[in-house]
């Protein structure tokens, strides 16, 4: 057989007495001949109508396609593709991650008998989807009289229950369709019984046990359809009307678990089989559309079109992440929204209370430069020196949370998803207007964060070197290291990359502070403090329930924290063991570096044009840390809040006519009525 062959070729190297592989090469020739070039839907469509064209001009090729075919259903089980294709052999989230990393990379074979793994080789294109779709009733009809088989080639083990002779009066594919519904009612019942789901159910959906009738409701149902094929017949009806309800019953006492959820902590397993039970109860519609419908040919192709498109989306790790993972971006979305309102000030009050909080934060830095320095001098390895800088960040970003002071950085990844869930409200009269008010707040607060940081932090660094200086004759640094700090932070190198990436692992500490919450709420682990007999035997019934109660209120602002001065610390210790000479530039600490090389290298380093491109690059290190933190949040949080369609134009209009009339605003809050009352912004 040709590289390429046509329709005359193929049907001469039609063999039904061709070992499995072979048979099935055939099949996926074929379809490969039939689909084309993928460039035209009609011409597809009339590939088919030609092969069935040919194949009614050679009644002995016909003949030996239907033995070929009745030797396919009798060594592939159609059931598994109907019933299990596209849903994970197991419930596990990281079980599927694998499975579908193994189907996107590792190659399928032909030689099986497993009916799904040939069908995503035979009809592996989106472009499948297309055709058959487009296939007209008349060319249906031509396929399932092709097609037909004899009656002896039922599958024996179909609805084993039932009598041989009534299993005669309905045909093989009628009888695949019975065996596929046992099989998705089978999955929903056991899911529906699994602990995890059936201890989150509201207190009515356990009551009613609608999952526990659905085997006999199907077994009625397979019944009256074989006592009479004829699915007009009120029987049939009534006992599809009353396994149809049955099946609404479960999908809605399954959707209570998501009320749950919501309150107490996203789990992505459970998200994963709420999505799997909802779609197999969707899959059993479809195989009754195609068991029942007067038009069941169609139903039949668009199950198979939709089978085709399922098996692309299987492949899909992005789509997997995407679909079970939306609860939990939009929880930490959530999250962080109601932090971040924290840290947006309205008044002045407010104003002076974020300046005094970063001022504090930028004190608590300059103890962080000096012990960066004293690390620096112990001479440890890569990952042992990276590891300590995570303990020195880590330390005193927990201590600045705890002292409830702020880092200017940490504010824009909890700000961005509290001005994202304000574009919901755009709608409403006036929304942009306040809106753009919430755009000058959040402006402010963070240049009021960056000022009241970078103002402490500079003369914190410069009364450390002197104290160092008077107590040791000695600098916080050398000439040699402040010389590489400055050649460091040189605007001209790499500077801004650092800064870019900095901000990125910003980002990424506040997703981790939101899993780590909605891990500690989800298993109840204040509870488990509180009240575990071996935690209040170690701690006391008192210290015990004070333990919890701080555990709950801080978990997320410590993980954020921890996670932020760990990553800051050891991304540069394994990204040089894998050469890539990845480091990061925060922007405070970056400006307690530059004040230790000033009061290294004394009044002559204001000469320096190093100096001046290092001082320059702190501007760029702050925009840099702050945008794409903030713009990696405002796009999770869009997405979790399913914000769309915002005129953005109208927003930017807005915000360029108050910065004509106002500038101002944007840098200093208005006078505050006297009646003005707020909630002061914290810290950490």
């Amino acid at each position: 057989m040709s590289a390429k062959p046509d329709l005359s070729e193929l049907l001469d190297a039609l063999d039904p007495q061709a070992d499995l592989a072979h048979r099935h090469l055939w099949l996926i020739a074929l379809l490969a001949w039939v689909r084309g070039n993928r460039d035209s839907v009609p011409r597809a469509v009339a590939r088919v109508t030609l092969l069935l064209d040919a194949l009614q001009q050679r009644p002995e090729t016909r003949a030996k396609l239907q033995t070929w075919w009745q030797k396919l259903l009798a060594t592939v089980d159609a059931t598994s593709l109907l019933a299990d294709y596209g849903f994970a052999s197991r419930s596990a989230f990281a079980s599927e991650l694998t499975e579908r990393l193994r189907l996107k990379w590792l190659p399928g074979t032909p030689e099986t008998a497993d009916a799904a793994s040939l069908f995503a080789l035979a009809l592996n294109d989106p472009f499948d989807a297309q055709w058959i779709n487009t296939l007209d009733q008349a060319t249906l009809e031509r396929l399932a009289e092709l097609l037909q088989a004899n009656c002896n080639h039922v599958t024996s083990g179909v609805c084993a229950w039932v009598p041989r002779a009534r299993l005669c009066q309905v045909s093989p594919w009628q009888a695949t369709l019975l065996e596929a519904l046992t099989f998705c009612t089978s999955q929903i019942r056991a899911t529906g019984f699994s602990p995890e789901l059936r201890l989150r159910m509201s207190a009515p959906a356990r009551e009613t046990a609608p999952f526990h009738a659905l085997d006999s409701d199907v077994i009625a149902l397979q019944a009256a359809f074989l006592s009479d094929p004829n699915s007009h017949n009120p029987a049939c009806q009534a006992a599809l009307q009353h396994y149809l309800s049955r099946l609404d019953a479960c999908r809605h006492a399954a959707a209570t678990v998501y009320t749950h959820l919501d309150a107490h902590g996203i789990s992505v397993n459970l998200v994963f089989q709420l999505r799997q039970l909802r779609t197999r109860v969707l899959r059993i519609r479809a195989l009754l559309d195609c068991l029942m419908s007067e038009q069941a040919q169609r139903h039949t192709a668009q199950l198979l079109a939709h089978l085709v498109m399922v098996g692309q989306e299987r492949q899909s790790v992005r789509a997997l992440i995407a679909a079970n993972s939306s609860m939990l971006a939009a929880k930490v979305a959530e999250r962080s929204s109601e932090t971040g309102e924290h840290y947006i000030t309205r008044t002045r009050t407010q104003y002076f209370q974020m300046l005094r909080d970063a001022a504090g934060g930028g004190a608590m830095i300059s103890l962080t430069t000096l012990l960066k320095f004293v690390i620096a001098t112990l001479g440890l390895s890569a990952f042992w020196g990276g590891f300590a800088d995570s303990l020195n960040y880590a330390a005193s970003f927990v201590l600045v949370y705890l002292l409830h002071w702020t880092v200017a950085t940490k504010q824009p990844a909890m700000t961005a998803p509290a001005m994202a869930a304000k574009l919901k409200e755009l709608g409403s009269p006036g929304a942009v207007e306040i809106f753009v008010d919430e755009v000058a707040h959040l402006m402010r607060s963070q240049v009021a964060a960056i000022m009241g940081n970078l103002a402490l932090v500079i003369p914190g660094v410069l009364l450390i070197s002197g104290a160092l200086w008077l107590a040791f004759s000695a600098p916080m640094v050398d000439a040699a290291k402040a010389a590489y700090v400055l050649h460091s932070l040189d605007l001209r190198g790499p500077t801004v990359l650092f800064a870019a990436f900095t901000g990125v692992l910003l980002f990424a500490s506040s997703i981790i502070a939101g899993w780590v919450e909605n891990w500690f709420v989800l298993y109840r682990l204040d509870s488990a403090i509180r009240y575990n007999p071996r935690m209040t035997g170690l701690l006391g019934r008192d210290r015990a329930e004070r333990w919890a109660s701080f555990m709950r209120r801080h978990i997320a602002g410590l993980a954020s924290n921890i996670s932020l001065g760990f990553m800051l610390g050891l991304v540069p210790a394994f990204a040089a063991f894998f050469g890539l000479g990845l480091e990061v530039r925060h922007v405070t600490l970056s400006t307690g570096l530059i004040a230790a090389a000033v009061a290294s290298l004394g009044l002559g380093i204001f000469q320096q044009s190093a100096f001046w491109w290092a001082l320059l690059s702190i501007v760029f290190i702050g925009v840099l840390n702050l945008g794409v933190s903030f713009y990696l949040a405002f796009r999770l949080a869009l997405r979790a809040h399913s914000v769309s369609g915002v005129d953005r134009k109208r927003i930017r209009q807005a915000i360029r006519e108050r910065m004509r009339q106002r500038l101002g605003s944007f840098f200093w809050p208005a006078p505050e009525p006297a009646s003005a009352t707020g909630q002061e912004p914290h810290g950490g």
